[in-house]
């Protein structure tokens, strides 16, 4: 249940080991977050521990993926998040001298490498993070190319437009007032967390978050990586200590950032646009329109970064996610019957570690 990417990794993972799977899915198409987001497999920046080895596994899941599924547009670009002022090349200079910094594939660079490695950057800078592991897909396709290659397999089935109403012992049943049958109900529910979810599993400990992101027309020269700033520091959690306790002190965001927890992150689509983003917003109700500073910030830091300005703005739009409310633990697993089980709450890290998460659940359960 969930046609998002979550949802689809499941099943992915299912049928690589010799089930037959029912897909089933409330809308038309996946439209929540796994399509209003970066594509970023997104190693960089990590929490040690847990979160690093489950984006790392995924990583090389998405990889091996690539390969067999091309639709999905996996690409091993690397991201270079770019250092601006010399409190954010501390935190860089620490960070890249850790311990782990060579198995998530990061150094430091100076600008002249930065622009070897993407010479689309020819805005004014200090240094840059380089992390080769780091990579993108392309997330409006990604779902569907995978589904076509599990529907290639002849055990998989896709049912778009059926939202389930009901788990039971046999399986579930559907708005349709159709029922069906299944050992193992895998509930990726995404932000949709009323309804079914509430009734079956109780409150549960996930939060919803929204983000504003926007797409350009296509840029001219390629912008061989993925790229974030100097803010990306705040936002990721391996990036904590003293020296960012100095970065946030002594070089506070500007008020637009501050209020919406914004960091750029900006990747190159297939036909040469741009996404870039994003905000951060926790509290509920949310609002049902976009507000136009966040952009114009965003426009600001991309253009300085680039040394030119950014083609038109394409696309607009908001999302939400479902994060947990203990930020440290990677995803939410609970089982609510003892056919079923509820798996939802990865946050910004979904499309990065969603292979890894569906691998782990399927593990857990014993498929």
């Amino acid at each position: 249940m969930g046609g998002g990417v979550l949802g689809t990794m499941h099943a992915w993972q299912a049928v690589l080991r010799g089930h037959e799977v029912i897909h089933l899915e409330r809308e038309p198409e996946a439209r929540g977050a796994s399509v209003r987001n970066f594509g970023l497999v997104w190693v960089s920046g990590r929490a040690d521990g847990e979160e690093l080895e489950t984006a790392l596994r995924a990583r090389e899941l998405w990889a091996g993926l690539g390969e067999r599924v091309p639709g999905l547009g996996f690409r091993a670009n690397g991201s270079l998040t770019v250092l601006r002022t010399e409190a954010e090349l501390a935190v860089a200079e620490v960070f890249a001298a850790g311990p782990d910094a060579a198995a998530r594939g990061t150094r430091l660079v100076d600008p002249a490498e930065a622009r070897t490695v993407n010479p689309a950057l020819r805005g004014a800078f200090l240094g840059a993070l380089w992390c080769e592991r780091d990579a993108a897909v392309e997330p409006r396709v990604a779902q569907p190319a995978l589904r076509a290659h599990l529907a290639a397999t002849g055990r998989y089935t896709w049912l778009p437009g059926r939202e389930v109403r009901e788990v039971d012992a046999r399986g579930v049943r559907d708005d349709h007032g159709d029922h069906h049958h299944a050992d193992v109900v895998l509930l990726c529910t995404g932000a949709a967390l009323s309804g079914l979810v509430r009734e079956i599993a109780g409150p549960v400990p996930v939060r919803r978050v929204r983000l504003q992101m926007m797409q350009t027309e296509p840029l001219d020269e390629p912008l061989t990586t993925s790229v974030a700033d100097g803010d990306s520091l705040r936002y990721y959690p391996a990036y904590r200590g003293v020296e960012l306790d100095a970065l946030n002190a002594n070089q506070p965001q500007p008020a637009v950032a501050a209020e919406h927890a914004m960091q750029l992150l900006m990747v190159q689509r297939a036909d040469g646009g741009l996404t870039v983003g994003d905000t951060h917003g926790y509290d509920e109700p949310f609002p049902f329109d976009v507000v136009e500073e966040p952009y114009q910030h965003l426009r600001q830091v991309a253009e300085a970064i680039l040394g030119r300005p950014l083609p038109p703005v394409r696309r607009r739009w908001a999302g939400v996610y479902a994060q947990c409310r203990d930020t440290g633990q990677v995803v939410h697993r609970q089982r609510v019957a003892d056919n079923a089980w509820l798996v939802t709450g990865p946050g910004g890290r979904g499309m990065t570690c969603s292979p890894a998460i569906a691998e782990r659940t399927v593990e857990e359960i014993g498929l």
